[in-house]
């Protein structure tokens, strides 16, 4: 089981959809490791998934002029976060949410503190799902000369207790990286999505996810996250979609249709 999915796009396409947290699976060997009996389990997922965020991305690349590329995480964050760093750089340690989560988002025990159990995760499942971004966007750098990943999340319009950014909740959060969000992409991301209710940066989430092996080395990988809050597209905490999400699908594409314009404009 390889835990991802790649859903190839267009083969001059500069933009890749990265939907990290709509997984659900657990596998087996992973389960029985989980402390939480199976009515707390599955009120976790529904806490921590963001649900449909795939179904978005596969709506928006549909609407998109230029077919994007997208990498989808099959499993479930509970088995390893494939969006956090793996050492001591990660500030989620300090709450039990690093790349493998020992706390549950209200702070009881999720699994042991175990070092053997973590490096196993990260063995099978971590660095695998690191390796096959990283190929992917080396792929369509030799294609394109440069690759925008576009970090596709959802979050609760309630604040969960694991939470350590800011308080607000606006409709769309956009998350930057020093190094890798130019001015021009997150002017697209805010222009995008002008009408969906109200944008914020970097709160109450920060960041934007870009492969550990091109993060802080390569500048031709921009990135930019695309966080939205779930009551703008579904039943909270975990249900059914809801008629805004065709809405803003349809923004997630005018994002990447502005990026592949922009693209194109950079490479002549």
């Amino acid at each position: 089981m390889a835990g991802f999915r790649v859903v190839p796009g267009a083969v001059d396409s500069a933009v890749l959809l990265h939907v990290p947290h709509a997984g659900w699976l657990d596998p087996p060997a992973v389960r029985r490791d989980l402390l939480l009996d199976d009515a707390d389990l599955a009120a976790e997922l529904a806490l921590m998934t963001d649900a449909h965020t795939d179904l978005l991305a596969t709506e928006a690349a549909t609407a998109a002029g230029r077919v994007p590329w997208t990498f989808v995480n099959l499993l479930s964050r509970l088995v390893v976060d494939p969006e956090r760093f793996p050492d001591a750089r990660e500030v989620m340690r300090a709450v039990g949410m690093a790349a493998v989560y020992t706390r549950t988002s209200g702070g009881r025990r999720l699994r042991a503190d175990d070092p053997v159990v973590e490096e196993e995760l990260l063995r099978r499942w971590y660095r695998p799902y690191a390796e096959a971004v990283g190929d992917l966007v080396d792929a369509r750098l030799a294609a394109r000369g440069r690759v925008t990943i576009l970090d596709v999340h959802s979050y609760p319009s309630r604040r969960l207790p694991y939470e350590i950014g800011g308080a607000d909740r606006p409709a769309v959060c956009l998350g930057t990286d020093p190094a890798h969000t130019p001015d021009w992409l997150l002017a697209a991301g805010r222009a995008a999505f002008a009408g969906c209710g109200g944008t914020a940066v970097d709160t109450p989430f920060a960041g934007c996810y870009v492969p550990l092996r091109h993060y802080g080395r390569d500048r031709r990988v921009t990135a930019l996250m695309v966080e939205i809050r779930r009551d703008g597209y579904l039943v909270e905490p975990g249900g059914p979609p809801t008629a805004g999400l065709a809405g803003l699908a349809g923004s997630l594409a005018r994002l990447v249709d502005a990026v592949d314009a922009a693209s194109e404009a950079s490479t002549g």
